[in-house]
């Protein structure tokens, strides 16, 4: 039985019992796995890791795991210029669009409403999300960790509060969405993007208050659900101003 060190930064403890969280621990192995397998083996999911470095050299995650080895797995770096060692992230998105599974709806609507290609179903199932997100270059937003820990996944987020709102600020903060935001440009309903529509189209569908005053609309060309910049719109961009 061989033996390497292990020891993981930031917030990658959180997928790890709390023995080991914060500090080094002995990993033992038959064989040669790769740093990948070990990695995973220990709890933590591939796209969660930017950074690996092997007795002080940065590594890809086929390098071999040996006797002896000392490992240090970093997440993503959001202040520090790693761009000489071995980025073991898929590279971002040049659109980000995020599939969620089932646990996440209202952060659905969230993403939506802020303007982001968002898809949601009750009914995915784990390998119609893996499968949308290749074919489709989306991002993979789960509360559950076995979901990203698939090898298949390049692009995924294990999102670690349950309130929705908190949710979303985390969503900002890992994928730096803030320069793309665009309040109520997507339907929250069905995700299709907005379409002007002259309130001439809609009068005989608007209350009387609304028609009086106001002028622009948005139409949903899918479920054709109607928007304008009421008092909603204003609370709602509030609470993203606040969260963000």
């Amino acid at each position: 039985m061989s033996r390497a060190h292990f020891r993981f930064y930031e917030e990658l403890n959180e997928f790890l019992p709390r023995e080991k969280r914060k500090t080094e621990f002995v990993y033992q192995f038959n064989g040669t796995p790769s740093v990948k397998d070990a990695v995973e083996a220990i709890g933590v999911p591939h796209v969660e890791v930017d950074l690996i470095l092997v007795n002080g050299i940065s590594v890809s995650f086929s390098r071999k795991l040996s006797d002896g080895d000392r490992v240090s797995v970093y997440p993503v770096f959001e202040s520090f210029d790693v761009s000489a060692v071995t980025h073991l992230r898929a590279k971002p998105l040049r659109e980000p669009g995020f599939i969620l599974d089932v646990h996440l709806g209202r952060l659905a609507k969230y993403l939506r409403l802020c303007g982001f290609d968002t898809l949601y179903s009750r009914f995915f199932e784990d390998h119609e999300i893996i499968e949308t997100a290749l074919r489709e270059n989306r991002i993979i937003l789960t509360r559950d960790r076995q979901l990203i820990k698939n090898s298949r996944v390049t692009h995924g987020y294990w999102i670690r509060s349950q309130d929705h709102k908190e949710q979303l600020t985390e969503v900002f903060r890992r994928f730096d969405l803030r320069e793309r935001l665009a309040l109520f440009s997507r339907c929250i309903n069905c995700n299709a993007p907005l379409e002007e529509v002259r309130k001439e189209e809609i009068i005989d569908r608007l209350q009387a208050d609304t028609s009086t005053y106001f002028s622009k609309f948005k139409r949903c060309p899918v479920c054709d659900r109607l928007y304008w910049e009421g008092s909603h719109f204003d609370n709602m961009k509030k609470i993203i101003s606040q969260l963000l």
